[in-house]
């Protein structure tokens, strides 16, 4: 299984954190991810880029033209560097779920991770949207 992940450049909530390290223990547990997929930009995809790789999963980093927020992670695999909708469409299409870690709790317009939500869904994947509380909603 491949698990792309889209979050907030201000950083996971302490609950939302904790989640995805449940999530990403499970995972280990069962045997069943594969690769790790994030967008690499400083805040929650940083922070997830550290879970994974403490973990030893397989990254894969899909790396934004602006380099202005980007976290410049080191990874397995580097995708070339697009534009942040491209870039976060191309996450969406090569995995199978989509962990989501808004700094909101509800959807926002202008908005890079509620637009990754919003294409994931229309893709037909499963996305697992946590909110900061840690709440979690498909």
């Amino acid at each position: 299984m491949k698990i792309g992940f889209t979050g907030t450049q201000k950083g996971m909530s302490p609950a939302q954190s904790d989640w995805i390290y449940n999530k990403l223990t499970d995972l280990r547990t069962l045997d069943l991810l594969d690769e790790a997929h994030h967008g690499d930009c400083i805040g929650a995809d940083a922070e997830f880029h550290q879970l994974a790789q403490d973990f030893g999963y397989l990254i894969v980093i899909h790396p934004p033209l602006n380099h202005d927020k980007r976290a410049f992670c080191f990874a397995d695999n580097m995708r070339p560097e697009r534009d942040y909708i491209e870039r976060n469409r191309n996450i969406v299409d090569e995995t199978d779920i989509l962990l989501a870690t808004p700094h909101e709790f509800e959807e926002q317009l202008r908005s890079g991770t509620w637009a990754t939500v919003r294409y994931a869904r229309k893709q037909h994947r499963l996305v697992l949207v946590v909110f900061p509380n840690g709440v979690v909603q498909t």
